[in-house]
Parts: structure tokens; C-alpha cells; sequence
């Protein structure tokens, strides 16, 4: 992914229904802890799920990772255009409880996928880069580690890649959008035409930019979708296939590209966007809401952008944002990590209420010498005490 963007954004929705589009971070405290030196794999993804177990994985067509599959298990893939043969796990499963981790195997590439817990706890992740553009996976969390990944071909209609899920009422998935596609789909496939456009994607998608990728997506009260992209946002309902609302353009008109925060109101009759000044420039962040209803913004550069080799001048402060306080007073700083968390950096809330930090690795593929950012295999550090 090629972005233009200079600072993070990321959009949340609270109970007053109000919309964050912002660069966030951390205030002045939080206790740094490194759990595990080196867990074998730089993941650009993690999902906690239901027994306090977290599940985190990597790409798969960049080589051997630094954690072989258990019994000599290999992978094997014509496909894969590096490691044909490959017995080394691409995905972890992290063990909160007792800090540890155990290796699993994932078949196709996850790069850049999207995916979502079903009500019943199983994670269902969906498209990625060539061979896993068009799979769905699913993971059924276990306590007996025997659970492993179950891959579905041509689990989706089009391929998926840089898309937003998102949990229904009925219990499925809908997949919204993604590289070059201008359309949404659900999971399980449904026996009605299961790819609707959305021209709204067509209408975000700025010539030569890719700045409307991984839409924001959440579920409103009124069971319409919210959904940001680029600098616009829709309430759709995609019972009926219609834009039930358009919402003003952000002031300014830029792609998520200032060090500014706006947020919305997007059940008001006259919806307006209200724009603050961040801390400081953030690009290839996280952002993560706390029980507490503030929001953590971490990770990240202040300059560059996204895709390999690309950012620069890494963040290492997270911020606070309070969004109950008056304008001007909601960002607070916390204290800083040292180690740079650059593209394909992660950040998750963990049940008792610590936050997990890991990943890191700008290079197409795992390099710890001679480059500015080495992969990070650091993966498991929690920030604790906020």
C-alpha cells in the first residue's frame, strides 16, 4: 500500500454516537513491559479472542519466518512465488495467561486481509494478496491446542484486498470494499446476488491514489452501516442497498492526510464535522479504544507514509485522547517506548485492560541488518498501568 497520507486517522464510534476521524496517542504515564523477545514472527495482525488467547499472523509469500511448524510440518505451495516449501508458521497463537506462545499454520497469503469475531467467538478472516485474495479462514478458538486455521477456497465473489468487515445482527459478515473493488459481499455467501456496488467507493478513490482503502465501517443504532472513506462518509443500509445519508466532506477537503482531528454526530439532523489540532503527525498508527471510553493512539512515523521502506521518523509517544473534555484539553502524552513500531505495526486492548504492542517490519522481507527499521519480532510488549 502506497498511501500519500502523512498522519494517522482513525474513526470510532461511542454510545452518544459521536465520530472520531483523528491521529490519537497516549497521556503521562503508562509502565513498558517486554514480555517475549522474540516470538518468530513480525505479525501484522492480531484479534483477541473469547478465552483470553490472541491470534497473530503475517504474510506468507516473503520467505521463512524465525519459528518452525511443530512435528517437521511444512507448507506447500506451488504458488507462492519465494518459499514453495515452507516449514516455518506465518501465525501464532499467544497465550495471555501464562505467556506463551504456540505456532499454527496458515495456508494462503493474509497479507492486508480483513476479518471479524462471529457471535459465537470464531474469527473469520477473509481475501489478502494473490492465492488469498478470493480464501476465508476461520479459527475456532480451543483450550486444548488442537485448534488450528481452516481455509475455505473461493470463500469470496471478488477479491479482497485493503477490505473492512464488520459483524452483523444475523450473525454474518459483511466485506466492504478493498483494492480496486467498488462493491461489498457478505459471508456466508448469501443465495441472492451476493456483490452489490457501492458507488460511494468509486466516488473516494482519488486517481492514482490508493486513500480510500480499508474503510471505516461501524454499525449505527438504527442498523444502517457508518462508512468513512477517503474524506466522506454514508450511513448505507444494506438491507435495501441504498445511501439512507450523506455526510459533509471533512473541512479542508484532504484525504486523511493533516495532523487534525475531526469528529460527528451522525444521528443529528444536520450532521457537521468539528475539527481539532492532534499533538503531533502520526502515519501508520493504531488506534485503540479503552474501557474507560478515552482513545490510545500509538505506533507509527511522523513522515513518509505507508508501504515498504516508505516511513520515517518513528513516534515513539503515545497520546491520550479524552473525548469527554472541553476542546483543547483532550490529548495527553504518555510515556514513550523505545522501540520503533513502523509499517505493519499492531496494537490490541487485552481483557485486563493492558495493551498489547508488537509487530514492525518496513522490508518486503525480514531484515535485522544494515536497515533503518529492523523487523521487529518483539512482538509481545504490554503497556500497563494508562
Amino acid at each position: 500500500m502506497a498511501a500519500r497520507a502523512t498522519t494517522f486517522y482513525g474513526l470510532f464510534l461511542t454510545s452518544l454516537q459521536l465520530l472520531l476521524t483523528c491521529h490519537v496517542t497516549f497521556a503521562a504515564g503508562g509502565k513498558w513491559d517486554l514480555l517475549l523477545s522474540n516470538v518468530g514472527i513480525s505479525a501484522m495482525h492480531m484479534q483477541l479472542l473469547p478465552n483470553d488467547r490472541v491470534v497473530m499472523f503475517d504474510r506468507t509469500n516473503f520467505g521463512p519466518s524465525n519459528i518452525s511448524l511443530p512435528n517437521g510440518n511444512c507448507r506447500n505451495n506451488p504458488q507462492d512465488a519465494v518459499s514453495k516449501i515452507d516449514c516455518t508458521a506465518h501465525s501464532i497463537e499467544y497465550k495471555v495467561e501464562s505467556n506463551t506462545i504456540r505456532p499454527l499454520t496458515v495456508q494462503s497469503n493474509t497479507w492486508c486481509s480483513s476479518g471479524s469475531l462471529r457471535p459465537d467467538g470464531f474469527l473469520v478472516q477473509t481475501g489478502g494478496d494473490r492465492d488469498g485474495e478470493l480464501k476465508a479462514r476461520t479459527f475456532s478458538p480451543c483450550d486444548d491446542n488442537e485448534c488450528d486455521w481452516v481455509e475455505i477456497n473461493n470463500g469470496l465473489a471478488r477479491r479482497r484486498w485493503y477490505s473492512s468487515n464488520h459483524i452483523l445482527p444475523d450473525g454474518k459478515q459483511i466485506i466492504i470494499g478493498g483494492q480496486r473493488q467498488f462493491s461489498y459481499e457478505f459471508f456466508p455467501k448469501t443465495t441472492s446476488p451476493n456483490v452489490i456496488d457501492l458507488p460511494f467507493l468509486a466516488e473516494t478513490n482519488d486517481r492514482g491514489e490508493e486513500n480510500n482503502l480499508y474503510p471505516y465501517v461501524f454499525l449505527n443504532t438504527d442498523g444502517n452501516l457508518f462508512i468513512f472513506a477517503n474524506n466522506r462518509a454514508i450511513l448505507l443500509d444494506y438491507v435495501n442497498n441504498k445511501v439512507a445519508k450523506t455526510y459533509p466532506a471533512i473541512p479542508g477537503g484532504d484525504p486523511r492526510t493533516l495532523d487534525t482531528c475531526a469528529r460527528i454526530k451522525i444521528n443529528d439532523e444536520d450532521p457537521q464535522w468539528t475539527v481539532e489540532k492532534m499533538p503531533r503527525a502520526r502515519v501508520m498508527g493504531d488506534m485503540t479504544l479503552l474501557p474507560n471510553g478515552d482513545v490510545l493512539l500509538i505506533n507509527g512515523g511522523s513522515a513518509g507514509s505507508a508501504a515498504w521502506e516508505l516511513g520515517r521518523e518513528p513516534v515513539f509517544v503515545p497520546d491520550l485522547y479524552h473525548p469527554e473534555n472541553p476542546v483543547n484539553s483532550r490529548f495527553e502524552s504518555l510515556n514513550p517506548n523505545t522501540i520503533p513500531r513502523m509499517y505493519h505495526s499492531t496494537a490490541i486492548l487485552l481483557r485486563d485492560g493492558r495493551v498489547l504492542v508488537g509487530g514492525s517490519n518496513p522490508h518486503g522481507f525480514y531484515n535485522f541488518t544494515g536497515v533503518l527499521f529492523p523487523t521487529e519480532l518483539r512482538y509481545l510488549v504490554k503497556m500497563a498501568n494508562l
